[in-house]
């Protein structure tokens, strides 16, 4: 998820100017609460405009009567390849992911690398023959590109930025401020997967899961659904941060209350079990195929029809709902009965985990 720097919704209220003396931490990239402090106290100052207040996964423009879209992102994964992918086909499909959540169907990527000086040559050739495949699969075309090599040590291994531009149709008007009291929330896959497969292979966790991460191109599901329904409100695609996160940059953009449901949320318990141990919340935990689709409720059941004839779709579910309470805010119904707040990420729960 990117607001044309790095993580999803440009979230811009009545924050403090930083203090001087202030440095980065790792916590700025978590797509959470500090990683919009940063957003609103640097980038915004210096480039505000009016398509970067459409708050969206990306920039959308008209050229020539013609509804365009772009967004940009960048990919600094640790390890640079883990089961069910590497960095070049996540780059590929976070990008392609975050033009179909602005309603475009995704035409053409850029390729950036920034690469460490000792990378294999065979590593950088799997890495950027995924790539091939996941642009062909998602039928975009990488058409340009830029390399850099550092020397070694101030990089790790391989970083890449890609960039890309769809096409809007005239009717589509997705947003993250168009999610009204009484819409549904659908869930297109399982919850925390990416996220925790990632730390599996990580050699100083010590542990292992039979998972593999769920990247993917989303595009030709996302796609389909906004062009069988024509009015779908909100599409994102819930990665940095997670689904509680990305909820939460919603409400923030709506103004409106959302509650979901702790008994319908798609959590493997592979993805429960690993999140306990490490004392973790799968609802902080990274997706990279995972979209989150809000619309009106009777338009519920036709959407996820549409979304379960792809196989990134087959696990979607209603999650929640957009509530009729006052004020900008994410509960979740428990498992109990009762209701407690999920706030935005506050901190960094998992670095470099995209």
């Amino acid at each position: 998820m990117n607001h044309c720097y790095s993580t999803g919704i440009l979230y811009v209220k009545s924050i403090r100017p930083s203090k001087s003396g202030e440095c980065i931490l790792l916590g700025h990239g978590s797509g959470g609460r500090l990683t919009h402090k940063l957003i609103a106290d640097v980038f915004y100052p210096a480039f505000k405009n009016p398509i970067l207040l459409q708050e969206h996964d990306g920039g959308i423009f008209t050229v020539d009567k013609k509804r365009l879209a772009i967004t940009t992102d960048s990919y600094v994964v640790d390890p640079v390849f883990f089961p069910g992918g590497n960095i070049g086909d996540l780059a590929v499909n976070g990008t392609v992911n975050d033009l179909a959540c602005c309603g475009a169907k995704p035409l053409y990527l850029t390729a950036g690398f920034i690469l460490e000086e000792g990378l294999p040559m065979d590593d950088l050739k799997k890495i950027v023959d995924s790539m091939s495949r996941a642009a062909e699969k998602a039928g975009v075309f990488i058409v340009t590109g830029d390399t850099k090599v550092v020397e070694r040590g101030k990089r790790d291994k391989i970083f890449i930025n890609t960039s890309g531009v769809g096409i809007v149709d005239n009717y589509t008007d997705i947003s993250p401020r168009r999610a009204c009291a009484g819409d549904i929330i659908i869930c297109s896959g399982l919850i925390g997967v990416h996220g925790i497969t990632i730390l599996s292979t990580r050699e100083s966790l010590g542990f292992e899961t039979s998972l593999k991460s769920d990247t993917a191109s989303l595009s030709g599901m996302l796609n389909k659904l906004c062009s069988e329904i024509k009015d779908v409100h909100v599409l994102r695609d819930a990665t940095r941060g997670g689904v509680s996160s990305t909820l939460n940059e919603i409400a923030q953009s709506s103004n409106v209350e959302i509650e979901i449901d702790e008994t319908l949320l798609p959590i493997p318990e592979v993805v429960r079990s690993a999140s306990e141990i490490l004392g973790l919340d799968p609802l902080y935990i990274a997706n990279e195929g995972v979209a989150l689709a809000i619309l009106p409720a009777k338009l519920a059941e036709e959407a996820l029809k549409i979304m379960r004839q792809f196989p990134e779709g087959e696990n979607a579910v209603i999650i929640g709902r957009v509530a009729t309470g006052k004020g900008a805010c994410v509960k979740m119904k428990t498992l109990f009965g009762g209701r407690r707040i999920i706030p935005m990420l506050n901190g960094d729960q998992l670095p470099r985990i995209c």
